[in-house]
């Protein structure tokens, strides 16, 4: 019996201490501290990539990337992009950064060639070539860590496209509609 008593007063004197946790969230709004940003975006694309703040302590940004992208059956390529981002919430926000979560809606164009020749019918002899445009409507999603006391952020981003394809006669594929979704990383050094 002792050792049972025991164990519910120890067990009681713990619950005690405990201190519940807190039910609300502290996340907030973000409101940005800088201006015009370039950096280097990596995955699919790789681009340069620049951001431009719509007003000082904004929640909503343009963004914007020049570079490569390689995607579905090795097609590789140049691509432009441009989004209208929302920053909805700040997930995190410490002395040193603060985590915006966001979310946007941009186009996309790319110029792409297969580089596998495989399994598509290309031909250039036979005068199939496997090269051609898409232009897409992209989603980005991601979250950035966007310092406080130097002038860089770094993020992560998923895109969610819709991209049609379309080429000169003869090019193949094209004429069609394809579901990618393509995830980078980067950087951006913010001049103001």
């Amino acid at each position: 019996m002792l050792p049972i008593t025991a164990v519910l007063v120890v067990g009681a004197a713990s619950n005690a201490d405990a201190r519940p946790r807190p039910s609300h969230s502290i996340r907030k709004r973000f409101e940005s501290n800088k201006g015009f940003g370039l950096g280097l975006e990596l995955g699919a694309p790789t681009a340069i990539t620049g951001k431009y703040w719509l007003g000082e302590g904004s929640d909503r940004a343009l963004q914007f990337g020049v570079g490569y992208m390689d995607y579905y059956y090795d097609w590789r390529g140049f691509t432009a992009y441009g989004d209208y981002l929302v920053h909805l919430v700040s997930l995190a926000s410490t002395e040193s950064f603060e985590l915006p979560f966001y979310i946007g809606g941009g186009i996309q164009y790319w110029y792409w060639q297969d580089y596998s020749f495989s399994g598509l019918g290309c031909n250039p002899g036979a005068g199939i070539y496997c090269s051609g445009n898409a232009l897409g409507a992209r989603v980005p999603i991601g979250i950035s860590f966007d310092f406080n006391n130097v002038p860089l952020d770094v993020f992560l981003q998923l895109t969610p496209s819709l991209d049609f394809f379309f080429g000169e006669p003869g090019d193949y594929p094209h004429g069609f509609v394809q579901f990618i979704i393509g995830a980078s990383v980067g950087i951006r050094y913010y001049f103001n």
